[in-house]
């Protein structure tokens, strides 16, 4: 009888140690898949900085490239000249000073602007026979300010400004004094040319530099639509 309760409780025991064993076993797989987890959560979230980081760091080498770039392209345009300081301004009714600035305007490499009439002057506009042209009466009326079409440009950067125009009447038309009257020419040398049948330059370069109130006007000249490259180039010299 002592034997058979001996027997069970040895059981006992062996049914409670088993018990116990397998309870701390699952235990520690719990805690190692818990473990994996959260280890797989931190790399998750350390690869998420890390891509962030890294995502910074492209846009800031991206802007500074950038930006060194620019500055570069604006240097080498600069050294090699692609920046221009010099214009070449017209007026042209017919053509004919037209042909002359941009002749100037290509052996100078200068940029080019034309002036155009808000109204387009028409060939009764521009009869000097009839008294009552359009043109008589703006060249008999020194307040006439016609209007311009053209775009507006900046004179930012440019030092030098050729500027032409046909002699109407003896003077300079009245859509020149437009346009010098809504400039500022500070700091830029202005010179005068312009085209006519016969008559020179006269006043108009000095009603120019009046009506303007600012720049370095310098003494301009009459110049024939059939000047000579050579002779023109001459001209050009004789102001540098």
């Amino acid at each position: 009888m002592k034997k058979i309760k001996l027997l069970i409780s040895i059981i006992a025991c062996m049914v409670l140690i088993l018990g116990l064993t397998a309870c701390g076993s699952g235990e520690a797989e719990s805690d190692t898949d818990s473990g994996t987890a959260q280890s797989v959560n931190n790399t998750s979230e350390l690869s998420d900085n890390e891509s962030k980081e890294s995502e910074n760091k492209v846009d800031e080498i991206d802007i500074t490239a950038i930006e060194e770039t620019t500055t570069a392209t604006v240097e080498e345009q600069a050294q090699s000249g692609n920046v221009k300081d010099t214009l070449v301004v017209y007026f042209s009714a017919t053509g004919t000073t037209k042909g002359v600035a941009e002749r100037i305007a290509a052996m100078e490499d200068a940029d080019i602007y034309e002036i155009t009439p808000a109204e387009p002057y028409s060939d009764a506009d521009l009869d000097w026979n009839d008294k009552n042209s359009r043109t008589t009466k703006e060249q008999n009326d020194t307040s006439v300010r016609p209007a311009i079409g053209s775009e507006a440009i900046s004179l930012e950067g440019y030092k030098t400004i050729y500027i032409g125009y046909p002699i109407w009447w003896g003077e300079e038309p009245r859509i020149m004094d437009t346009f010098v009257e809504n400039y500022n020419f500070e700091g830029i040398t202005m010179i005068p040319f312009c085209t006519s049948g016969g008559s020179g330059i006269g006043r108009s370069g000095t009603n120019l530099a009046d009506n303007a109130g600012s720049g370095n006007w310098l003494d301009g000249d009459r110049l024939q639509s059939s000047i000579s490259d050579e002779d023109l180039q001459a001209w050009i010299n004789s102001y540098k």
